[in-house]
């Protein structure tokens, strides 16, 4: 018995579960797509393909293609796709692939790069030390001091990395159980049911009765993966040795509610991939939470912190930010229900229609002060308790101007919100002239209209301003024809403010805007801009501001989706005009993914300083580089239904590797071997040119994972 539970044996039974996992894996994508599995053919409910002209948003500054926008309301059927038990096809975004290898794999691989980190750590770093290099400006890591066994800070690290690893293969078996049941269970129910387009015949249409399937589906497996935990134990199998069995309760639970709901909540915003990865993610949070109470509540319970990573106040107010802003929104949803349904509700369906503005009002003051009072009351104390009764504000305000100098982080915040607020007031003065400009002349139907309706109807006389001048009208995206007036035969008087008026309107209507792929590439070369000097000079500050600005963007979120007043409105415009096809679900997901893929490499502690660029570089240079070089130069495509060429992902190898050169010249980050960090690069470009992922989640945290292991 002790010689199956040391260490050595350990590892090789962690080793047997990843196998494991990876064999699976490869065989359930096989089953699912060779043509002898498939599954039989349904009797569809015939219904005619709905092809509708819809128009853009009058927000939209791109109006180059507003013409013959068409759009399809069908939903194709995609057999060989895995499907969380009781979802149905129009629960996820649309794509070619659903991603189930990411969903499946890169938790793991992600978990597997963290425990290798912590060996090596432990084989170069002295035992109770910071491992972090000295740039960390930080406290120590908590250490229980009531412990019936003292481990010392890198022993507890690779023990809670270990336990990270174990937890991720388990969370991927969940998802397996849930891809084989939804599946067998169709096969069944497919030949005998009617379905139509985005259904399945398995799942019931009434919400109630889905909603307690998939309840009792997620007790039966947390029940089985209990049992199947004490079945290896008694069997003396050290797979998920070290997760206990409140931990796969725990887990079970957390894991298979955070994918329903996070499916049913962000209607069609996932595909299968990203949903495994986001809702792994959110348990691996949650479980570092319960974890850390469970620590500071009974400390002889257990041997060590399980926190995955180092147990410091970063961790801690992390914690707080981003369970805790989630927390606000499950404890307030029924303010937030009642905001979103009277926003969506015509008035003339309201029972009080003339209080529907005051309504709003009282739900969002409720939901403003609602928020205060967790923030200030429950997530507070708990911060406060974990940091040893400190007061967490003040502990902040201290820690600002305890940095390598007493300005330098408040310098860097005040550059942050420099940034920020010149780019957002900038985007939100080219929105408003463009939307000033397109409804000025849109509603001028003669010049949309036929001869006949034109003569018809009576014209009215044209202002002097409009007659100054003998240049010829242009054309511009929308067909219309104005005048441009010329300086020296502008009038005096009056009429120059309109005069003026008129040019300057015929200055924006000839200035290019940018396509949505342009507006999407500033904000990664943004990333690049503000996020590089805060990671190079202070990346513990920049750790928590990350975190700040997770819990800010969520709150956005709130405000958007459930229309909180006064800003719901314009939230939603600004952000709509950044969307694409992937952003086509009720939640929007972006600016999430690209704050996460930035910030994922400081909050898994990087080991060098060259893995605390990764998610920076990734995507705000080589992504866009792969972007503007594939558009422009690619020839070649990887394949012929994909969008993707060689010339792309050649620049975004280059890229990558080059400005990893320059912040090496600049000595900001170590020497680093060259050939290894190009392969890992490589990789990482070959993902991003074969996966229809969420680029901005999935690549950093791969590049990450194969940087680390391949001791870069």
């Amino acid at each position: 018995m002790q010689r199956l539970w040391s260490v050595s044996d350990h590892d090789a039974w962690i080793a047997i579960e990843l196998t494991t996992l990876i064999i699976t894996s490869i065989i359930y994508l096989i089953w699912t797509h060779l043509a002898y599995f498939s599954l039989p053919k349904s009797q569809n409910i015939s219904r005619p393909t709905i092809t509708t002209r819809r128009a853009v948003r009058s927000a939209s500054p791109n109006v180059a293609n507003r013409k013959g926008t068409v759009h399809s309301m069908s939903m194709p059927r995609h057999d060989d796709f895995g499907y969380v038990w009781m979802t149905v096809p129009k629960n996820y975004r649309q794509s070619s692939d659903d991603g189930v290898l990411t969903a499946l794999l890169l938790g793991p691989l992600i978990s597997a790069a963290c425990l290798y980190v912590s060996y090596r750590w432990q084989a170069s770093v002295p035992p109770n030390s910071l491992p972090l290099h000295p740039g960390w400006i930080i406290e120590a890591p908590i250490l229980l001091n009531k412990a019936p066994l003292r481990y010392s800070t890198l022993e507890a690290l690779t023990f809670s990395r270990r336990n990270l690893l174990q937890q991720s293969t388990f969370c991927s078996f969940l998802l397996f159980l849930h891809l084989t049941a939804s599946r067998r269970i169709e096969a069944m129910y497919r030949a005998e049911v009617s379905t139509s387009e985005g259904e399945r015949g398995s799942v019931p249409r009434s919400e109630a009765r889905r909603t307690w399937l998939f309840i009792m589906f997620t007790l039966a497996v947390s029940v089985i993966a209990i049992c199947v935990r004490g079945l290896f134990e008694m069997a003396e199998i050290g797979i998920w040795k070290d997760l206990t069995f409140f931990d796969i309760a725990l887990s079970s639970l957390f894991y298979q509610f955070t994918l329903y709901m996070a499916i049913r909540l962000a209607h069609r915003s996932f595909t299968l991939g990203e949903l495994g990865l986001v809702s792994f993610g959110g348990t691996v949070i949650a479980m570092e939470a319960a974890h850390l109470t469970i620590a500071k509540i009974w400390p002889i319970t257990t041997p060590y912190i399980k926190t995955f990573r180092l147990p410091t106040p970063l961790l801690i107010f992390q914690l707080a930010l981003i369970p805790g802003s989630l927390l606000i929104g499950f404890l307030l949803s029924p303010l937030l229900y009642l905001s979103r349904h009277i926003a969506q509700r015509p008035i003339r369906k309201l029972r009080f229609p003339q209080e529907k503005r005051i309504h709003r009002r009282a739900l969002a003051l409720g939901f403003y002060v609602g928020a205060a009072v967790i923030t200030g009351g429950l997530i507070g104390m708990w911060t406060r308790w974990c940091l040893g009764n400190r007061d967490p504000w003040l502990w902040v305000i201290y820690w600002i101007v305890e940095g390598r100098r007493p300005w330098s982080r408040p310098l860097l915040l005040a550059y942050w919100a420099a940034l920020a607020g010149i780019s957002v007031a900038g985007w939100n003065r080219q929105l408003s002239r463009s939307r000033r400009f397109r409804h000025k002349y849109s509603a001028q139907p003669s010049d949309l209209g036929d001869s006949t309706s034109q003569a018809a109807q009576p014209r009215p006389k044209t202002p002097p301003a409009a007659d100054v001048g003998n240049v010829p009208p242009s054309p511009n995206a929308l067909g219309l024809s104005f005048p441009m007036p010329t300086l020296p035969t502008l009038p005096n008087g009056a009429n120059v403010s309109i005069a003026a008026n008129d040019l300057f309107d015929a200055a924006d209507k000839r200035i290019p805007t940018l396509g949505l792929n342009a507006r999407r590439k500033f904000f990664h070369a943004l990333a690049v801009v503000m996020f590089v000097p805060g990671i190079a000079l202070d990346p513990a500050f920049t750790h928590l501001s990350f975190s700040v600005a997770f819990a800010l963007f969520t709150f956005a979120e709130y405000v958007r989706y459930f229309a909180l007043y006064p800003f719901g409105a314009a939230v939603h415009v600004f952000l709509t005009e950044f969307l694409d096809h992937k952003d086509s679900g009720t939640a929007i997901l972006s600016h999430f993914y690209l704050l996460t893929g930035c910030a994922g490499s400081l909050w898994l502690e990087s080991p060098t300083r060259l893995l605390e660029f990764t998610g920076v570089l990734v995507l705000g240079i080589g992504d866009a580089m792969a972007s503007i070089v594939g558009k422009r130069l690619g020839k070649h495509r990887w394949s012929p239904t994909s969008s993707k060429s060689l010339e792309g992902s050649l620049a975004f190898v280059i890229s990558v590797v080059a400005s990893a050169w320059i912040l090496r010249i600049c000595r900001v980050v170590e020497p680093f071997s060259t050939v290894r960090y190009s392969a890992a690069v490589s990789f990482a470009a070959l993902l991003e040119a074969l996966s229809v992922q969420n680029d901005n989640l999935t690549l950093p945290l791969f590049l990450w994972s194969i940087v680390a292991l391949a001791a870069v």
